[in-house]
C-alpha cells in the first residue's frame, strides 16, 4: 500500500477551466483588433478553432480515444484561438485551416496529446505557414482605421478577401515593425515616424492591441493561471537589448515600437507561458523568458522576419528541458539541489 504524507492541497482548477480562462483573457485584444482592423482576425479565430477541433476529433477517433473527454479540455480550442490571433487578418482561409490542422495533428497528437508536446503547437503551425507561404503571410495585414488613404474592411469585405481571394490592396499594408525596418535604411527616424502608418509616434492601432493583451495577461497573473516570471523576463530581455544595442533610432526600431507593436504582449503572456513546452522551475522560467526576449530582438533587428515571436519561442522550447535540468530548486531537507543531466539519470 502506498502511503503519502501530508499536507495535501486540492485546487478547484481543471485543465478545462484554465484553458477557458486563458481564452477569455484574449477577448480584450480580439475586441480591440476587430474594432481597429476589421473582422478578419475574428473570422480567422472561428476558422482556426473549428479546424483545430475537427482535427483533434479525427485523430482521437483514429486513436480510439473518447472524443468528449479530450475535446472538453479546451486545449485544442485555445490553440485555434492563438493561431487565429497571430495569422494576418486577411490571409486566405486555407492558410488558417492548414496551420491549425498541422498544429494539432503533428505538434500535439503525434506526441501523445496534451501534456506531451515538446513544442508550442500554435507556434509550430504558425511557423509552418510563415515559411511555406511568405507572400500570403506578409502582405495580408490589415491597416488600422486611423491610417489615411486606406479603408478598414467591413464584414462582407473581409469574408470576400478571405474566402474568394479578392484583392486586399485597398485594405492591407505593412506592419509598423516591417515598415520601420525597411524605411530606416534611407530615412531618419523622424522622417519614418511621419509616415501615416506611425501617426507621429506609433501606428494608431497596434499599441492599443498590445495594451489590451497586456491587460488580459495581467488578469492571468492575478488569477495565478500563469506566473510573472516568463512575461517579465521576456519583456526585460527585449527591452535591455533594445536599449543597449538599438539606442540609435536612425538605425534600429525604438524600444516603444518593440514593446507595443507586433505580437509582443500576446507572445509574452499567452504564447511563451505555455505550461507544457516552457521551462517549469522559477529560475528556469526567468532564463527561458529572457532567452525569448533576446532572440526576439536579434531576429527582428538582424533577421529576415520583422516579427519573430514564433521562432524565438520554438528555439527556447528546445532549451527548456536543459534549463530545467540545471535550475532545480533545493528540495526541503537537503543542503543543495541535485542539478544537471547526472542528477536526472540517477532518478
Amino acid at each position: 500500500m502506498l502511503t503519502l504524507s501530508s499536507p495535501h492541497t486540492h485546487g478547484s482548477n481543471s485543465t478545462s477551466k484554465v484553458m477557458l480562462t486563458v481564452i477569455l483573457a484574449t477577448l480584450p485584444g480580439l475586441a480591440v483588433t476587430t474594432a481597429l482592423f476589421g473582422y478578419g482576425t475574428l473570422i480567422n479565430v472561428v476558422l482556426a478553432v473549428v479546424a483545430a477541433l475537427v482535427s483533434e476529433a479525427a485523430v482521437l477517433k483514429l486513436r480510439q480515444r473518447p472524443l468528449s473527454f479530450f475535446l472538453r479540455d479546451n486545449t485544442a480550442a485555445l490553440t485555434g484561438v492563438l493561431l487565429g490571433l497571430a495569422i494576418p487578418p486577411l490571409a486566405p482561409w486555407w492558410i488558417t485551416v492548414l496551420a491549425a490542422s498541422f498544429a494539432i495533428v503533428f505538434s500535439k497528437q503525434l506526441y501523445g496529446g496534451v501534456g506531451n508536446n515538446p513544442f508550442n503547437p500554435a507556434m509550430v503551425g504558425y511557423a509552418l505557414v510563415l515559411v511555406s507561404f511568405p507572400v500570403q503571410m506578409t502582405t495580408t495585414w490589415a491597416v488600422p482605421i486611423q491610417v489615411d488613404g486606406h479603408a478598414t474592411p467591413g464584414l462582407l469585405d473581409s469574408l470576400s478577401v478571405i474566402f474568394t481571394g479578392a484583392s486586399a490592396d485597398a485594405f492591407s499594408g505593412a506592419t509598423p515593425l516591417d515598415a520601420y525596418k525597411h524605411m530606416i535604411d534611407n530615412q531618419t527616424s523622424s522622417e519614418v515616424l511621419k509616415q501615416p502608418i506611425f501617426n507621429g509616434w506609433l501606428n494608431g492601432g497596434w499599441e492599443w492591441v498590445n495594451l489590451a493583451y497586456l491587460l488580459g495577461g495581467l488578469v492571468l497573473v492575478w488569477r495565478k493561471i500563469i506566473s510573472w516570471h516568463i512575461p517579465l523576463a521576456m519583456l526585460a530581455g527585449l527591452s535591455l537589448c533594445s536599449l543597449f544595442f538599438g539606442w540609435d533610432e536612425d538605425m534600429y526600431a525604438p524600444l516603444s515600437l518593440h514593446l507595443l507593436s507586433g505580437a509582443t504582449m500576446l507572445g509574452a503572456f499567452f504564447i511563451a507561458t505555455d505550461p507544457v513546452s516552457a521551462a517549469t522551475t522559477p529560475k528556469g522560467k526567468l532564463i527561458y523568458g529572457a532567452g525569448i526576449g533576446v532572440l526576439l530582438y536579434v531576429i527582428r533587428s538582424y533577421g529576415a522576419y520583422p516579427d519573430a515571436v514564433a521562432f524565438a519561442v520554438l528555439l527556447m522550447n528546445f532549451a527548456a528541458p536543459f534549463i530545467d535540468a540545471y535550475t532545480q530548486p533545493r528540495t526541503y531537507g537537503h543542503k543543495a539541489a541535485r542539478r544537471g543531466l547526472i542528477a536526472k539519470s540517477e532518478k
